[in-house]
């Protein structure tokens, strides 16, 4: 028997968006959910990081999801063009995934570091389910 998906599903979309985008798979080696170990670089990884339910009286309401999108390159300047083609698939989107709508993710901000050699773009996305 299938669950129903809910917001806690919408990475399958992120990474469907990604891995789907010609721009990003052109600047990135892979995309991973949440982490890992053992990467190339170029790579994207992503995590939610915030859920908000907003019930409305008489139905179940929508969710509000932040996921952070993190751009892992050896250089600033690749690192720099990954986030721009990340945000360019991203921002202002909607998606689809099985019975989960991705009603609409806008980008809320970010930051640069940079951690066991690799600069890292984060990107934070507000996602409306």
């Amino acid at each position: 028997m299938a669950v129903n998906k809910t917001s806690l599903s919408v990475g399958e979309i992120i990474y469907d968006v990604l891995t789907n985008d010609a721009e990003v798979m052109a600047r990135a080696n892979k995309v991973f959910p949440v982490v890992t170990d053992k990467a190339t670089l170029p790579y994207v990884a992503y995590r939610r990081s915030r859920l908000e339910h907003n019930p409305a009286k008489g139905t179940q309401g929508a969710d509000t999801v932040q996921i952070d999108v993190l751009c892992f390159a050896a250089k600033y300047g690749d690192g720099v063009q990954l986030a721009e083609a990340v945000r360019q698939a991203l921002d202002g989107k909607q998606a689809t995934k099985d019975t989960l709508i991705m009603r609409s993710c806008t980008i809320a901000g970010g930051e640069e570091y940079y951690e066991n050699d690799a600069y890292i773009q984060e990107l934070n996305f507000t996602i409306k389910v």
